[in-house]
């Protein structure tokens, strides 16, 4: 065996496993299955780290679970609609379709050098007609079932790019993109009625015991449960057509401290007001102009507009609140109107006291309130106790009793609905989910607009209805703002379904959420003439492992949850499959420094770690270099002195100018954090691999530490684990030039040998890699220094092998193969542990003396406590530390430790 080689041994290996097939899913009823799935990436161009270490954590369960004799669905896609491929066409030129596929194509040959046990006969993009050609047949299954409508909504609008944003994509009120002043327009939308399914899909939160506490708890509370009274103020002498105003509260326990009533600048009310008032017009207008997420409503200055209007209080006729338009109420929360309750909401309280507005408390803490609670009305702050506290109320519907928030407000929702005052009433948090983007690179929803016929599914026989890539061979202008299916005529405009009349295809295309909430369902099929084939969609779901980032838990997942249920209602995936994910694992991040010089303006610019040395000086101190810098001095990169004497140099110009430039300046060192491009302190894997091999790219990133944690990427933690697999390498070649016969210790070696097995099968069933990875080197280090027999070392290298072929599946075949192992080692069964060879016979006990370690002694379990004592005061160690002297004490916890007193 030469030696460790990983150019000649990786390319090997894979194509040894393509020529076999290995990974190639195959539906046998006659083995369990097992799907592992990663999320699939979008295709940016290149992968990094992050990448590396998610996808070899399923491979390590998917090389796993096949050796375990399971039939295993492993996969690879591209999550490929999106605004960055629209961009880059704007800002580079060219078509997104090219740029997505070139991205593809460059990503594919990066991740395959990983040796990754996908099966790429089943890779398919979101992009790919194929693909969404179904999902437009789906799109029409789900009209047809009334899973999907169209209606009016409230919406973000970039009045520049001319398109819908998400509310995170409005900062500071303006696009992310364009930088333009956003404003909230009233436009026609598709929605999925995902809020018809709230609690079932909140109820089977609980269900999901493989998932991870942390992502529960966000679904739930994104889900957002809550049991509140739906009541009306009456309008005094309000407009036309609203004599009332709804609302609906979570605690109307509080309804005694009612301040003003508060609605949205969208509210219907405040749209008919705005009409015939000028100042309400322009103060909506501005308040349009906000961004809506919570956070920055949170942020923003909280304003109002007095509208004139009063309401009567419902408990009382004459007492009357004002009612005020503002800033921080949105319309698609409860209904866009709510009851400011001062004394018991800081946000209210604050709001209160700009307008000078009365604030009442309806209840004080139950005790200790004397001399230390200041009333909100007498300048303290908003008394907002936790939830179960209990609190006495002196305005509430129990007056002077003490009691929990839920107890008052089942109090308050029983007196009001006696009095026919309100109704009790459970409402969610969840919205519906708005489908509709008007952008080129998504797609195409499946409908018609006819003058006679209004809207009109198109016919699954057309699909699916493929974005066009030019207009009529001159090439597609994305230079212009707006979505360019509206300025293209020959797309756009096209005969109607029903009556073939002109009419005009919808322009909107599908939230890119739309393409990823079903992918995996897809992957059991992914060239079927249906969105799935049933049998295959029976056998391979649901996904047994799904593996991704934590900023993917709540929409990604909650959408890929409702998909799954409204696939089953449409018969596309049986009732068992309406919870997708059986178990679910969020990886942890893989960190880098970051290496910062300032330019002359003083603006920070990054530099990517491979122009970078780094360097530690003769007092220890870390420093770091351009490596231009280091080569146009003329410095050897290893050499400290030299590194020393040009960081002074660098210094002194820095003192003088106090101005470094981005060419010669010392480089600032950032603590890590995650891998960003924008911060350039990304690792390339292709270069990785190509210095040290795929296998420690691999073996790194699962043995730094525990896989739901962050892995910082160092160099000098990339060299040590390749000089480990050269360890390994080098023992086979050992072991295999060994003479035959007899030697030292089989029996020892073979016993570590089973408890290995049984603690790396342990650690990779519970995703402990890194655990599985520290047993490995023990085991290793154990191996290099035995001297078992050839026959007894061969097998349990090539046991080593097996145990690190799911980490490094390349080394691994290498040894397999040199050592006699039959085919290839990823079809070979995963060892089991021999129950014999686990028994302890032995035990090994310390030795104190005066209570300091000194030696160590291994006896039969079994051993009386006298012989126990004799071998003791007989060690070598103790002997000399007695010094002819008879101990004080000599004692002996069986099983634990001997001290031995002087």
């Amino acid at each position: 065996m030469s030696r460790y080689s990983t150019k000649d041994i990786e390319p090997k290996w894979q194509a040894a496993w393509d020529a076999a097939g290995t990974f190639t899913a195959r539906r046998d009823p006659a083995k369990p299955k097992y799907y592992v799935l990663e999320m699939f990436p979008y295709p940016s161009g290149r992968i990094h780290m992050g990448h590396v270490r998610n996808y070899t954590m399923g491979d390590v369960v998917a090389r796993y679970k096949a050796s375990c004799g399971f039939s295993v669905l492993h996969p690879m896609g591209w999550d490929a609609f999106g605004m960055p491929a629209e961009n880059a066409a704007m800002e580079r030129g060219g078509h997104p379709k090219d740029w997505t596929y070139g991205n593809i194509a460059d990503m594919r040959a990066q991740m395959k050098p990983l040796g990754l046990s996908i099966d790429w006969s089943r890779e398919f993009a979101t992009c790919d007609p194929e693909y969404y050609g179904q999902q437009q047949a789906m799109f029409l299954d789900f009209l047809e079932k009334g899973l999907v409508y169209r209606k009016n909504a409230v919406v973000n609008w970039d009045p520049v790019d001319m398109t819908v944003l998400a509310n995170e994509q409005v900062e500071n009120g303006r696009g992310w993109r364009s930088g333009a002043l956003v404003e909230r327009r009233e436009l026609t939308q598709w929605f999925f009625r995902i809020s018809d399914h709230a609690g079932e899909l909140l109820d089977a939160i609980d269900g999901l015991d493989a998932w991870p506490d942390k992502v529960k708890t966000m679904q739930k509370n994104w889900i957002g449960r809550s049991r509140g009274l739906q009541f009306a103020f009456d309008v005094v002498d309000g407009p036309e057509g609203f004599g009332q105003v709804e609302v609906y509260t979570t605690r109307p326990d509080t309804l005694m401290g009612a301040s003003f009533v508060g609605i949205s600048p969208d509210h219907p009310l405040a749209r008919q007001l705005e009409a015939s008032n000028a100042d309400i017009a322009a103060f909506n207008a501005e308040c349009r102009r906000m961004g809506t997420s919570e956070e920055e409503l949170e942020k923003a200055e909280k304003r109002g507009f007095d509208t004139g209007l009063r309401v009567t209080h419902p408990f009382d006729e004459t007492w009357q609140l004002p009612v005020y338009i503002a800033n921080f109420i949105l319309m698609d929360y409860g209904t866009g109107a709510i009851f400011g309750c001062p004394a018991h909401d800081q946000r209210d309280l604050e709001f209160a006291r700009k307008y000078e507005l009365p604030v009442k408390s309806v209840y004080v803490p139950a005790m200790g309130e004397e001399g230390t609670f200041i009333l909100p009305e007498d300048g303290g702050p908003a008394y907002v106790p936790p939830k179960p506290e209990t609190v006495r109320y002196i305005n509430g519907f129990a007056g002077g009793e003490a009691q929990t928030a839920d107890t008052a407000i089942d109090a308050a929702i029983a007196f009001c609905e006696d009095r026919q005052i309100g109704q009790g009433v459970t409402k969610f948090r969840l919205r519906d989910w708005g489908l509709s983007r008007q952008r080129y690179w998504g797609c195409p929803i499946p409908v018609v607009h006819c003058a006679d016929c209004g809207v009109v599914p198109e016919k699954k026989e057309n699909l699916p209805i493929e974005l066009p890539y030019d207009e009529g061979g001159t090439p597609i202008d994305f230079s212009v703002p707006g979505n360019p299916l509206d300025r293209h005529p020959t797309w756009r405009d096209t005969a109607c379904p029903a009556c073939g009349k002109p009419a005009r295809r919808e322009t909107d295309t599908m939230d890119t959420f739309v393409d990823s909430s079903w992918y995996f369902a897809r992957f059991t099929a992914p060239h079927a003439q249906t969105p799935t084939d049933r049998a295959d969609a029976d056998y391979w779901m649901n996904v047994d492992q799904y593996i991704g980032g934590i900023e993917h838990a709540i929409l990604h997942l909650l959408y890929s949850r409702f998909f799954a249920r409204a696939m089953h209602i449409c018969g596309h995936l049986p009732e068992s499959a309406i919870e997708p994910f059986d178990a679910l694992f969020t990886q942890g991040m893989v960190t880098h420094e970051i290496y910062q010089t300032k330019d002359a303006q003083g603006r920070p610019v990054y530099h990517f770690p491979e122009d970078v040395i780094i360097f530690n000086d003769a007092d220890g101190v870390r420093s770091a270099f351009l490596r231009k810098t280091v080569e146009d001095a003329g410095v050897e990169p290893t050499d400290v002195f030299q590194l020393s004497m040009l960081k002074a140099s660098i210094s002194n110009e820095f003192h003088a100018s106090q101005a470094p430039s981005t060419s010669s300046a010392l480089l600032e060192v950032i603590p890590s954090a995650k891998m960003s491009k924008s911060k350039r302190n990304v690792v390339d894997p292709v270069s990785i691999i190509d210095a040290y091999g795929a296998d420690t790219a691999r073996w790194f990133v699962l043995s730094d530490s525990p896989p739901e944690r962050d892995v910082e990427w160092t160099a000098s933690g990339a060299e040590a684990a390749f000089r480990h697999l050269g360890r390994v390498h080098a023992l086979c070649s050992r072991i295999k030039d060994m003479e035959d016969g007899a030697g030292d210790g089989d029996d020892a070696l073979l016993r570590e040998m089973h408890k290995t097995i049984r603690d790396v099968t342990n650690a990779i069933d519970s995703f402990g890699f890194n655990s599985a990875i520290a047993k490995l080197y023990a085991f290793t280090a154990t191996l290099q220094k035995s001297k078992a027999s050839k026959a007894a070392q061969t097998e349990a290298i090539r046991t080593l092998a097996q145990l690190m072929s799911p980490m490094t599946p390349h080394l691994a075949e290498e040894i397999w193969a040199d050592l006699g192992g039959e085919g290839l080692i990823a079809n070979a069964p995963w060892p089991k542990p021999d129950e014999a060879m686990l028994v302890e016979d032995t035990v090994t006990l310390p030795i104190q003396v005066n209570g300091k370690r000194k030696s160590e002694i291994t006896v039969p379990k079994d051993m009386p406590k006298e012989e126990v004592e004799k071998l003791a005061l007989a060690d070598e160690a103790v002997v000399k530390a007695l010094d002819g002297a008879t101990p004080k004490k000599l004692i002996v916890v069986p099983g634990r430790i001997i001290n031995v007193v002087i």
